[in-house]
């Protein structure tokens, strides 16, 4: 049976309704259900196999507020989006509705929607926040999209799938975003990380025209304001192996697993998992794991994989005998319209999302090419033999790996509902703070505890006012919890050391 680690025992006391501010909250993928290497399944339990995948965790589950001035709040992220991509307001979203990604960043200078100007076109990672995956892709199908769930809130946000009556695939619902590749794709294409929301995946289009096309290729559109750190990450190394993000609140391990291995041992590998004194490591789900990729860096351009160098990432030899980096698993299943819906799960490509391209078309000679970029997110079979896949799959070749790495991760701050605490509002000054840190509180504090990272208490004090002064001189630099009784009030709060 898993332990709780010393973090989480601390935190048990922590009311479900508070929450530490994080600058860069994951919001959850909302699959709920759950799947083997092919089909759907009852819920395992921890002993099961297949028990550790991303329906047996929840996070920041998804929350928005319609504003009725067509846009939406986003809760957990603290973002506000334009609500449809209808640009041109004809009560149709389709291939009239699309920009190029040099139109679409013009037109946030001037767009205005509900009283506001200062929208922009988001990033990768702002825009991947609005990804779920109880979505199905309905790749290869050329039927009605009727019924067919796509991977972002249809009920919320006004979304189109691709347009067929104007020669599209009902997968053209690429999503435009202000993210170059730091290199270049196909035959040396300048290129643009997309979300596309039809068929669950982030894939780099080429920025200028399409082949046979003459105008630069066209993408769905929204906008975004607020919360400018949305995306930014701030790893912190423990020294131990692991790395915190203070953006996201998770902790990762700072080592790969070293090998590949098929989705149902890498979810034994995680469950199993013991290091640093924790034994709730657990494999990231898509949106956790595409939250360390590093956009400014790629093989060709860092000779480095898409990850701060923070991180240790193994090298490998990919399908053309060059060196290159892993391909890793999420605990996500991608869910799909074929005879085996439960067949595939979501990877993150930290180095160059590979493809066979038939070149020139139907004339059996394949060149391997970075056709997607280091930085996508695809899926693979859970498992099989990568053999049977000598040209990749899809109209890309999208090279078959089957056996991918592992990067663990786990929660460093845990909410847990206790009906006998309630919280408590402080306040600290200066935050952040040198010598010394100031606190008042709102009712007599009692007693103050200070935590470092690793959930250790490292000073405890008795107090009798309601306001008192910390010499945090000795302290090593670096962010701080600060928990503070009062009566049967308990409050959780944070500072950075400088």
């Amino acid at each position: 049976m898993k332990r709780f680690s010393i973090f989480l025992m601390l935190f048990s006391l922590i009311t479900s309704e508070y929450l530490i501010a994080q600058s860069y909250p994951i919001v959850d993928t909302r699959q709920t259900e759950f799947y083997d290497n092919s089909s759907n399944i009852s819920e395992p339990q921890a002993s099961d196999l297949f028990y550790g995948q991303d329906a047996n965790y929840s996070g920041n589950l998804p929350s928005y507020i319609e504003n009725g001035d067509g846009t939406v709040t986003d809760n957990v992220t603290g973002l506000m989006w334009s609500q449809t991509t209808d640009l041109n307001g004809d009560g149709t979203i389709n291939v009239y509705d699309k920009l190029s990604q040099a139109e679409a960043i013009a037109a946030a200078d001037t767009f205005s929607l509900g009283g506001y100007d200062d929208w922009r076109l988001p990033s990768i990672k702002e825009q991947y926040s609005l990804i779920l995956f109880n979505g199905t892709d309905p790749s290869g199908y050329t039927g009605s999209a009727d019924g067919i769930t796509p991977f972002i809130d249809n009920e919320i946000f006004g979304f189109g799938f691709g347009d067929e009556d104007n020669g599209e695939r009902l997968i053209d619902a690429q999503y435009a975003t202000t993210t170059n590749y730091v290199s270049t794709t196909m035959m040396g294409d300048e290129t643009m990380f997309g979300v596309n929301f039809a068929d669950g995946r982030i894939k780099g289009y080429p920025i200028g025209p399409m082949p046979g096309e003459t105008e630069d290729k066209q993408f769905y559109v929204m906008f975004v304001r607020g919360n400018p750190e949305y995306g930014i990450n701030d790893f912190v190394d423990n020294g131990e192996g692991t790395i915190i993000d203070n953006a996201t609140g998770l902790m990762w391990m700072q080592d790969d697993s070293g090998e590949g291995m098929e989705w149902e041992t890498a979810l034994s590998y995680a469950e199993d998992y013991v290091y640093a004194g924790y034994a709730d490591w657990r494999l990231p789900n898509a949106k956790e794991l595409q939250s360390i990729l590093d956009y400014s860096r790629s093989p060709a351009t860092s000779s480095s994989a898409a990850i701060d160098p923070i991180f240790n990432t193994s090298q490998i030899i990919d399908e053309g005998d060059e060196t290159n980096y892993p391909f890793y698993w999420t605990g996500t299943t991608h869910a799909n319209m074929s005879l085996q819906p439960g067949g595939a799960a979501a990877y993150v490509c930290f180095g160059e999302a590979l493809g066979f391209m038939e070149m020139p078309p139907e004339s059996g000679t394949y060149n391997l090419l970075d056709v997607h970029g280091a930085g996508s997110q695809r899926s693979d079979p859970k498992t099989g033999d990568p053999a049977d896949y000598p040209n990749g799959n899809g109209p890309q070749g999208d090279v078959i790996r089957i056996f991918n790495y592992v990067r663990l991760v786990r929660d460093v701050l845990t909410n847990i509902e206790s009906s006998s605490t309630q919280s408590m509002q402080i306040i600290l000054y200066p935050n952040p703070a040198n010598e010394n840190l100031n606190i008042q509180g709102h009712s007599l504090i009692t007693k103050i505890e200070i935590i470092n990272q690793l959930g250790q208490i490292i000073l405890s004090m008795d107090n009798s006012s309601s306001s008192l002064q910390i010499d945090i001189s000795q302290l090593d630099k670096g962010m701080y919890y600060i928990k503070s009784y009062s009566d049967n009030n308990i409050s959780i709060d944070n500072f950075v050391k400088q």
